[in-house]
């Protein structure tokens, strides 16, 4: 989005609020495609792991050919929003049996499913045998935590197939070990060592295994200084999958690095101050609204934009007007940091600080920030409850049809009473 529609927005629309432009989740996900294209010779598709934003799962069941599902809520979202069930991938750490059951009695052999331990593997079976349907189902390995399974339990279960018309069917094998990995050598090894894994299955088992669903955790580039290679990564991606010649189909599972580059933060100044030789401005939000991966009380520079409150309507207070407080802001005009701010969030921690030090000149209240990259993540993961603040709007924006607000603001009191 260009500085001319984010004005438009902001004369228009309450702060706080997250933008998300749906023009560059379309253009991300294009790029991944032609790129995977070019570069490989293997049947790769795309999953978006939508707790990276749910707000944009409508839009990704038009442009991936799958929906990782890691919750009941999740699950929620996608019926109320009508998502294809063949595109689902029913994952998580945690499903017990009636979560599995209610989803297994809803879509049944129609959703994709993970297991990520014996136990919800049985549940599977269970249901398999009662409802003398099949379902197919990937086992998670895990890659050293608390998710999936380890290699001889994956061999085990796999060993364990009998020929019953109506069991699991053992589709593929699911791995994701982290996000924002920064070396390539990571993703490398972890293919390479898939390869080995799945072609010993065959050889120990006489089992093929006819997809691979795996999470690269390609990085996202958050502050200053950081190079978006979102698609020379993908390139990278590709080149290894051609090296290691699967004779199964590939799924990459991301979220960030389809989401993170299409959102947008936008808050308004509503004090400043100087206090101790320092410039300190505080806005209506903070880190329990924004957060990027790696940043520590406004260490890292993110990308801003700043709205002049010209653009913005808003109206001087009397105090505001008065002889006295200009001659206050006229002095602080004048003090050698001027430029130099320090952003604030609303909470009260000191910890609530988005950005340390920012070069502004006349900064005025009812000024807006603009940050961006706030795609994934950001709107879900802060501590939205704390104090008891509002939730911010949300809309989704294109070119075509301009702005559409899809929630308004949500007071949180009542959640906290």
């Amino acid at each position: 989005m260009n500085i001319d529609e984010l004005e438009n927005i902001a004369a228009n629309c309450k702060a706080p609020m997250y933008i998300f432009d749906s023009d560059i989740v379309t253009d991300t996900v294009e790029m991944f495609r032609r790129n995977l294209n070019t570069a490989s010779k293997a049947d790769i598709n795309l999953c978006y792991a939508m707790k990276a934003n749910p707000f944009l799962v409508s839009i990704m069941n038009e442009l991936t050919d799958r929906i990782e599902v890691c919750s009941m809520g999740e699950f929620r979202i996608c019926r109320n929003k009508e998502i294809t069930p063949e595109k689902l991938l029913i994952s998580g750490v945690m499903k017990d049996r009636q979560d599995i059951y209610e989803i297994l009695d809803c879509y049944g052999e129609r959703c994709l499913y993970t297991a990520e331990s014996l136990m919800q593997y049985s549940y599977f079976k269970e249901w398999c045998k009662a409802n003398k349907k099949p379902v197919n189902v990937y086992l998670r390995l895990t890659s050293g935590n608390q998710f999936g399974m380890d290699k001889q339990t994956i061999r085990n279960i796999i060993m364990d197939q009998t020929n019953e018309n109506y069991r699991p069917n053992i589709s593929g094998i699911h791995y994701f070990s982290g996000t924002q990995k920064k070396s390539m050598k990571k993703i490398r090894d972890e293919l390479t060592s898939l390869q080995e894994f799945i072609c010993e299955l065959e050889d120990t088992t006489g089992y093929h295994i006819d997809e691979l669903e795996y999470g690269p955790g390609i990085p996202a580039a958050y502050f200053e200084g950081q190079d978006n290679a979102l698609e020379q990564h993908i390139k990278e991606v590709a080149d290894v999958i051609n090296e290691i010649q699967p004779d199964y189909k590939i799924t990459l599972e991301m979220g960030r690095a389809f989401a993170a580059g299409c959102g947008y933060y936008m808050t308004e100044v509503k004090d400043i101050k100087h206090s101790d030789d320092k410039n300190y401005c505080i806005v209506n939000g903070g880190m329990h609204q924004l957060n990027y991966d790696g940043q520590i009380r406004g260490m890292y520079m993110p990308h801003i934009r700043h709205i002049r409150s010209a653009s913005v309507e808003y109206n001087e207070t009397d105090f505001e007007k008065s002889d006295t407080n200009k001659l206050e802001h006229n002095e602080l005009m004048n003090t050698e940091s001027v430029n130099n701010w320090t952003i604030c969030g609303e909470l009260c921690t000191g910890n609530d600080v988005l950005v340390q030090k920012i070069a502004i000149d006349d900064l005025k209240a009812g000024d807006r920030f603009v940050f961006e990259n706030t795609g994934a993540y950001s709107m879900t993961e802060g501590m939205a409850l704390f104090l008891s603040h509002v939730l911010p709007a949300i809309a989704i924006y294109n070119k075509k049809d301009g702005i559409k607000i899809i929630r308004k603001e949500m007071e949180t009191y009542k959640l906290n009473m």
